[in-house]
């Protein structure tokens, strides 16, 4: 074989490999490409996000390149004031919006006013939440319709609303809910509590399923133990239960329980929610993804 013909082999050899690689590397077909997204800007709502979890992912949402609108109640006005001035101070866009989740006329109207000051809705992180240690038997009819009423309805409320608007922008986007590691394996005197983020494990098991003809993927992230003012709560109230000091029962829960042997911090829990509202996480859907430092095992 002369060494001319040789080269032209090999020449089209390179070629060959070169188009199978290229074939290879490029997205499966149906896949929902984030190349065009990412080119305009994208816009998340983060409920419950005044301080604490929804704080820290609403602010590194903002560092992920997202616009985005802060939700609390009326009491945490200041925080929402606070929050929106911090991610503005970064050059993205921030508004913020009094709502209270358990009412689906306020979620939306959150909903429009995010759409009409910040754009298409991308992602909603139905973040908020509340938390209260109490007994079974001591539980009373309202006491379980208000946790249910923030922690089920709250969250049904958020993706459905947002569910419409991006179904009627036809472009796709992210549900994204808080449910606990008590969604996996309830905490004595917080029953009620652990109910409900059961709950919000199952609602994002089927708007999973049935959101997925919309290109709308749906996830939860499931906190451990955070050093937040809920746990400053859980911790008091369990203390008083138990006779120890404040502070001792999270130090108690994080030496026995928790594999890492430390509280988590929030940005723990915004580092996962980055991940569930980016682009890497396109064939994610229906699932609770826990971050607690090995408590539950799954």
């Amino acid at each position: 074989m002369s060494s001319h013909i040789a080269r032209q082999m090999l020449s089209r050899a390179s070629r060959d490999v070169l188009s199978k690689s290229s074939r290879s590397m490029s997205a499966p077909s149906g896949a929902r490409g984030f190349a065009a997204s990412s080119i305009r800007e994208k816009s998340a709502i983060v409920t419950g996000s005044s301080r604490g979890i929804g704080k820290a992912i609403a602010l590194r949402l903002a560092q992920d390149g997202y616009d985005i609108c802060i939700n609390d109640i009326s009491a945490n006005k200041p925080g929402i004031d606070s929050t929106v001035s911090e991610i503005q101070s970064t050059g993205r866009k921030a508004t913020g919006f009094v709502a209270d989740v358990s009412k689906l006329s306020e979620v939306e109207d959150l909903v429009a006013h995010s759409v009409k000051e910040l754009g298409n809705l991308d992602t909603m992180v139905a973040n908020a939440g509340i938390a209260q240690v109490k007994a079974l038997l001591e539980l009373t009819e309202e006491d379980l319709r208000r946790m249910f009423e923030v922690n089920v309805y709250g969250v049904f409320n958020c993706y459905s609303a947002a569910a419409k608007q991006i179904i009627k922008q036809g472009s796709g986007g992210k549900l994204l809910g808080a449910a606990s590691i008590v969604a996996f394996k309830p905490f004595a005197l917080l029953s009620h509590y652990s109910a409900s983020k059961y709950a919000v494990r199952g609602l994002t098991q089927a708007f999973a399923m049935e959101m997925a003809e919309h290109k709308i993927i749906v996830n939860a992230y499931a906190p451990g133990i955070v050093g937040t003012a809920m746990w400053d709560l859980i911790d008091e109230k369990l203390g008083e239960k138990s006779g120890r000091k404040k502070g001792e029962t999270i130090k108690k829960y994080t030496e026995e329980l928790i594999a890492l042997k430390r509280t988590s911090v929030p940005e723990d829990v915004s580092k996962v929610v980055s991940f569930l509202a980016g682009p890497d996480s396109e064939y994610v859907t229906g699932q609770t993804i826990v971050v607690d430092g090995g408590i539950i095992f799954t």
